[in-house]
């Protein structure tokens, strides 16, 4: 477990409160690092595009000559929020107050800077029942099809319920699924605790039942992975950073088949009453 559940702060290099490298993780593409700041801080993105994507607190973002007001949000709990997009081989400069997630991933093709609007964010309510969840699909290939490897979505789960169920996986590339290393980034409402499980086959074994808190991180190489359990009274967030050696950005995966029934279950459900858990991009 110590391999793939990284608890808040064991990866700490200042100033970033959390750094996965490709290295690190033990893969080739997918990264993700935090930054908090009261000020200005510039960085070199290298072979890698990045989001600047506001976990809390608002920026500006200088890329390539041009500059972006990113108003961001409160908290992940809040409000979908707006992000920036930087290729790679750029410089960037960040100004503003709060906390900013950077996913990566590491790219052949330098593309263009560009702002993404929160009201251009699609929210999906996914699931039924204790199976209810909100996905911002802010930077799926459908939703912002700008980027050359990365894709990112957020979660949203409310307590006592499950997500990313059934398990599910894409490890390898077949019809319906392809090869994608994926990060998991946790934030937990009030404080609470919530739990992450993966698991791998007899041929590619992973074994992980992590208690997660705000700011831990779950790596995930390969294997079948949910449920999210959202323990009851808190809610729970995660970011979902992935990408993969395929010609073609897209998220295919495969559900495992010993639990693939439980999606016919939700027909006669309704979602979650709380859901969404966020206001509009307008409010």
């Amino acid at each position: 477990m110590t391999e793939h559940h990284l608890p808040q702060g064991s990866t700490a290099s200042a100033p970033y409160g959390l750094v996965v490298t490709p290295e690190t993780a033990g893969w080739t593409y997918s990264g993700l690092r935090t930054l908090e700041i009261d000020g200005e801080y510039v960085f070199e993105t290298g072979e890698e595009e990045m989001l600047v994507l506001p976990l809390n607190g608002g920026c500006t973002v200088e890329c390539d000559g041009v500059t972006f007001e990113v108003a961001g949000r409160k908290d992940v709990f809040s409000r979908v929020t707006d992000f920036v997009y930087v290729p790679r081989e750029a410089t960037v400069r960040v100004r503003g107050s709060g906390r900013f997630a950077l996913p990566s991933a590491r790219c052949e093709r330098r593309l263009t800077a560009r702002y993404g609007p929160a009201e251009d964010v699609p929210v999906e309510l996914r699931g039924a029942g204790v199976a209810s969840r909100q996905v911002n699909n802010f930077c799926t290939p459908e939703a912002f099809p700008y980027a050359d490897k990365l894709i990112a979505c957020e979660v949203i789960t409310p307590g006592g319920c499950w997500s990313s169920y059934p398990p599910h996986k894409h490890d390898e590339v077949r019809e319906g699924e392809c090869e994608l290393e994926e990060i998991y980034y946790f934030e937990v409402a009030g404080g609470g605790m919530a739990y992450q499980r993966v698991y791998g086959t007899e041929d590619r074994p992973i074994d992980v039942l992590a208690e997660v808190r705000s700011g831990d991180v779950v790596v995930i190489p390969h294997g079948w992975h949910g449920p999210s359990m959202a323990t009851p009274g808190y809610d729970l967030y995660y970011l979902n950073v992935m990408a993969g050696p395929g010609a073609e950005r897209q998220w295919l995966i495969c559900d495992d088949p010993a639990h693939a029934w439980i999606r016919a279950t939700w027909a006669g459900q309704e979602p979650d009453p709380r859901l969404p858990l966020t206001t509009s991009a307008a409010e």
